[in-house]
């Protein structure tokens, strides 16, 4: 009978990692409102690297004249398809240096997919629509992006010491990039808060709380 329990255990320890650490992140603005479209990232003191992610196809769409989503993490290899369903014409570009493209895409086109190969922060615009504008972060790292309720939850992570940092395309000019350090156990969940001074929300006219994101 020991011996059976014995193997159990080590099939149970063989399944996947031992740990089950948590940290949950807040972002609200200087007022105390949460704060959607906030990018996340997390940096471990030291860690071996993880392997990349495999890659995976991300859209982004234009609908009354917005695009949707408005922020969005991708990672190197990723492709993202740009989708016009508006009843206009879209021109879709970008100058960023991590990736420079543009689309010129009638009502119901789709573009072909766009192949992610660096790290860095792309600017997208409409060069027809000025008030159209979205970001793609890539990053080779672990990133989430805030819902409206401004919480993200980082599941399944190793104990020890991270460097939480915090991206809004809304943080003012010249603003250091916030960050603050997070210890993560595997009894309890690890907590990190932020509080970001914002411009105002530059996309136009729209009523986009009640846009279906």
């Amino acid at each position: 009978m020991r011996w059976r329990l014995v193997m159990a255990w080590l099939l149970a320890g063989s399944a996947g990692p031992a740990w089950a650490g948590q940290l949950v992140v807040r972002v609200s603005d200087s007022g105390g409102h949460a704060v959607g479209d906030a990018v996340v990232s997390l940096m471990m003191a030291a860690t071996a690297s993880d392997p990349a992610p495999r890659p995976v196809t991300r859209y982004v769409d234009q609908r009354n004249e917005t695009f949707i989503p408005y922020v969005q993490v991708l990672h190197p290899g990723d492709r993202v398809v740009f989708r016009n369903s508006d009843g206009t014409r879209h021109h879709v570009y970008s100058f960023s240096e991590a990736k420079a493209f543009e689309f010129l895409l009638r009502p119901g086109e789709s573009s072909p997919p766009l192949t992610l190969d660096k790290t860095g922060l792309v600017a997208v615009g409409c060069n027809i629509h000025d008030h159209m504008i979205a970001y793609l972060l890539i990053t080779s790292g672990q990133a989430l992006v805030t819902p409206p309720q401004g919480q993200v939850v980082f599941e399944h992570l190793p104990p020890g010491h991270y460097t939480v940092k915090v991206w809004h395309p809304q943080l003012r000019p010249g603003q250091v990039q916030p960050s603050v350090e997070a210890t993560v156990a595997e009894d309890a969940p690890a907590h990190a808060e932020f509080a970001l001074s914002l411009i105002p929300d530059p996309r136009g006219f729209a009523d986009r709380e009640h846009l279906d994101y």
